[in-house]
């Protein structure tokens, strides 16, 4: 078995006849000994064992508490002091979407160099086949390159990749292609600029291969096609893997920007089969743009009906977006607020809480965050929504008066980690202010009920252990310091495991390994509460359990 090469599995022997002497039924299907096992529960309590029956936690304890549990078919594995903490749960990402083109993307999360990455588009482009395409969508920034700080050109893109179209998003603001991109996605020398979609020409007036604005990246990211739902299915099984590796174990999926319905079938289809190898929650997100669009959004959330799914798979409310108009921008100096915005905001804010319904709210700074909280205050007047868990996503620029505003209307904040990658363009934008934005420390003291998230794929990367490490030494991808206002190791692993469960309407179950909850846990290849703290980035998972399942093994090096 795979797991030997890690850890000691077995059936247990020695303690044999001590257990016939018990009914069956009072013993555990697998029990983890001789570990240190993180549990994340109210008291943050540490102890050597843990015992599984079932999907859930059966108890937690000392060596010898736990081995009164097992019995002859009992599995056994000693941890030979290795490392376990609850799985962890990202509150905000947006991976349903971007499991549609899986298997045609590279993912630059965490390489430091411009050199590996460009060999790593090349490597992809060999393995493909002529004329398919080579994706890099989002999850990096030049800024995290230490050798050359800078995106790619047509001529390098050329000669790595002269017989596939390959395009690398960055963040939401930048395309970059070659020759064969350009001519996939229709552009030559007379194609004409649009609104947010500059196409940037050479010294002859021949497209350079760089496409600047969202409206670039909308608009190339729509053509790039559908793939089928054989493929999706199979893409969406090869995420799910990719993210156990990593340690997530659950998620609260937003949907976003191009998503469409088609995009959940897949989950849908492998929770009906019980073949998901995590927990996958959602939102509905549908993008209204006019005061027309809005009426049609207000007849579908008339007959929107959250939670009927289960513990693996559930719709949980409405948003991240409400109005997208009014979806500021993190990397603007201030966002774009307008009377007659908020008038279509609270059309759908309201009707969101005449349903009775969560809303997660995308805020960022602070004209943002004032003006939703004052719509919000006069809906909570028309329709208390204290107890529906409304919730503020990323709140870069809150401040202690939002916090108070917050409290009174029982509401909750998200927190997601962009400057991973984005911190050393927001300190081009926003300057000092920078090194609190998000103010982590200052949310940890007040109360206020929050998480940690990532905001994957397209404008962060996927890998948790990348916010946690963040989030305690303020540095992004290359090392560069863009956050002060950091929180300790504990406090983190709690925002992304204990803290995370009630985004997903949860908390009886999961976030911590406590009895009665379920058995999603990580075996760790270091001591996350002992590592360097420069360290807590590289840890890597041994093994992934999901309700007493193991869904993910590292191979043996």
């Amino acid at each position: 078995m795979k797991l030997q090469r890690f850890l000691a599995i077995g059936l247990l022997a020695a303690w044999v006849g001590a257990a016939l002497a018990q009914p069956a039924a009072q013993f555990a299907d697998t029990v983890l000994i001789n570990g240190k096992i993180v549990t994340v529960d109210e008291r943050f309590t540490i102890t050597q064992a843990l015992a599984i029956k079932g999907e859930r936690v059966l108890l937690t304890g000392n060596n010898r508490e736990v081995r009164k549990l097992a019995g002859p078919t009992t599995r056994v594995i000693d941890l030979k002091g290795r490392t376990v903490i609850p799985g962890l749960i990202d509150n905000h990402v947006h991976m349903m979407r971007a499991a549609e083109l899986w298997d045609r993307e590279i993912r630059l999360d965490g390489i430091t160099t411009h050199k590996e990455a460009l060999e790593m588009i090349a490597q992809k482009a060999r393995e493909s086949k002529p004329g398919e395409w080579v994706l890099v969508l989002g999850g990096w920034a030049e800024e995290q390159f230490t050798d050359e700080k800078r995106g790619f050109n047509k001529e390098e893109l050329d000669r790595i990749a002269p017989n596939n179209p390959v395009v690398a998003q960055l963040i939401y603001f930048r395309i970059y292609t070659n020759t064969a991109g350009l001519k996939a996605l229709g552009i030559d020398a007379s194609t004409p600029d649009r609104p947010n979609n500059k196409i940037e020409k050479d010294g002859a007036g021949q497209p350079n291969g760089v496409l600047n604005g969202a409206g670039a990246v909308g608009a190339t990211l729509s053509k790039l096609g559908e793939a089928e739902m054989g493929q999706m299915l199979t893409n969406a099984k090869t995420l799910m893997l990719d993210l156990n590796k990593v340690g997530i174990t659950a998620f609260q999926d937003m949907g976003g920007r191009g998503f469409n319905p088609r995009q959940i079938d897949p989950f849908r289809t492998l929770a009906e089969k019980h073949e998901l190898t995590l927990r996958a929650f959602y939102n509905v997100w549908l993008e209204p743009k006019s005061a027309a669009e809005v009426a049609v959004v207000l007849d579908k959330i008339k007959d929107m009906k959250p939670f009927q799914g289960d513990d693996w798979f559930d719709n949980t409310g409405y948003g991240e977006t409400v109005f997208f108009p009014l979806h500021d921008n993190l990397l603007a100096a201030k966002a774009n607020i307008t009377e007659e915005g908020l008038v279509q905001w609270r059309r759908i804010a309201q009707a969101v809480a005449d349903k009775g319904m969560h809303l997660n709210i995308h805020a960022q700074l602070r004209s943002t965050i004032e003006a939703f909280l004052t719509e919000i205050e006069a809906i909570n007047k028309v329709k208390p929504i204290k107890g529906l868990r409304w919730t503020f996503s990323h709140v870069d620029q809150l401040e202690p008066q939002d916090i108070v505003r917050m409290k009174r209307l029982g509401m909750y904040a998200e927190i997601s980690s962009r400057p991973v990658v984005q911190g050393a363009l927001m300190l081009k934008v926003h300057g000092d202010r920078t090194y609190n934005m998000p103010p982590l420390r200052m949310v940890q003291a007040s109360g206020l009920p929050w998480g940690l998230g990532s905001d994957a794929t397209a404008v962060t990367p996927y890998n948790p252990f990348a916010t946690l490490g963040w989030a305690v030494t303020g540095k992004m991808v290359g090392g560069q310091e863009v956050l002060k206002d950091t929180i300790t190791r504990e406090q983190a692993l709690i925002a992304y495991t204990r803290n995370n469960a009630p985004f997903l309407f949860q908390e009886a179950n999961l976030g911590s390994l406590a009895p009665g909850k379920y058995a999603d846990l990580l075996v760790l290849d270091g001591d996350y509460l002992k590592v360097p703290a420069d360290r807590i980035k590289d840890i890597k998972p041994l093994v992934t359990m999901v309700g007493g399942k193991i869904v993910y093994e590292a191979k043996q090096h």
